[in-house]
């Protein structure tokens, strides 16, 4: 029978995560956690995917942009969309938040929920990643795949809680994930309501409703689930709020930061990434008792094409 973990190597990590679960599953256990309140929170990018070179998502909407900018040459006059019209990440970077925003509101204003989403399919489904060749969807870490199905199997409902756009992940997240739309909280623009055709659509606007990163996942898991967490999974310093909101709750709970050190399977990077900065989560781990689980050590298989000839 193959071990529900098995991309996972044997070891402290791979044995303090399946304790917990045992643990807050079984009813004669001390720390047993009625099925009402198993609830697991996962991080999206360098969390369930990668992240590198750039944020997935920014990758589909950098790609949707350079497709419209012929039509809008009025976006020039915009300095953070004239860089990324120039293909100047590096100047984008520097916009933050702000430039962001101005790409994701030049993307998706005036589209449907249901376009949005189509468009992120069809994206998902060619797209390839400029350094493994694959679709993005064959970059998920199979460990994490495995984790998800451990937990359910458990009695755990598993949701995402991501900066990322809700619409993008609601795309794809059940079939590559199992989890399904109403268990994702992300970052999301205004909607309103219109008819079109004679059928009633949600219209996206041109401003942000709420940015679901750092201090915002918190509330984001309150507005949308309810109840504090178990379990919280992250990557970055932008979900530390999140493990620290999880783990300061009554009763058992587990914090987990997943370390990118795998250069040469993955990437190696933590303080000074640009994408998936880790440094306050590293530095305060150990004394808040977070598990941080290596890439390199703890993961036996990344990917599901590795060993593929």
């Amino acid at each position: 029978m193959r071990h529900p973990l098995n991309a996972w190597n044997d070891g402290e990590a791979k044995e303090r995560i399946r304790r917990f679960v045992i643990a807050t599953t079984t009813e004669r256990s001390p720390d047993y956690v009625a099925p009402t309140d198993r609830i697991a929170v996962f991080d999206n990018d360098g969390t369930l995917w990668v992240e590198q070179p750039m944020y997935t998502q920014l990758r589909h909407l950098l790609d949707n942009f350079l497709v419209m900018a012929p039509d809008h040459p009025e976006w020039a006059e915009q300095p953070a969309l004239k860089a990324a019209m120039d293909g100047d990440l590096a100047a984008l970077a520097e916009y933050g938040e702000h430039g962001l925003g101005a790409i994701i509101m030049a993307v998706l204003a005036g589209k449907t929920t249901e376009e949005v989403q189509a468009e992120a399919l069809a994206w998902i489904g060619s797209a390839r990643h400029p350094r493994f060749d694959q679709l993005y969807s064959d970059l998920i870490f199979q460990p994490q795949l495995q984790l998800l199905e451990f937990l359910r199997a458990h009695g755990y409902r598993t949701f995402i809680v991501s900066g990322g756009g809700i619409e993008f992940m609601r795309a794809f997240a059940e079939q590559t994930y199992g989890i399904p739309p109403e268990q994702i909280v992300g970052s999301n623009v205004v909607t309103e309501y219109a008819v079109r055709d004679g059928r009633g659509v949600l219209v996206m606007q041109p401003r942000m409703n709420f940015v679901n990163d750092g201090p915002g996942k918190p509330v984001g898991v309150n507005q949308f689930i309810g109840r504090r967490p178990i379990i919280a999974v992250g990557n970055s310093d932008g979900d530390f709020e999140m493990l620290e909101y999880t783990t300061t709750g009554d009763g058992p709970r587990l914090g987990i930061f997943i370390h990118h050190d795998d250069a040469e399977r993955e990437y190696a990077y933590d303080r000074d990434s640009t994408f998936g900065r880790l440094d306050r989560g590293l530095d305060e781990a150990e004394a808040r008792g977070w598990l941080v689980v290596s890439m390199k050590d703890d993961w036996g298989r990344i990917f599901a094409h590795e060993g593929d000839s």
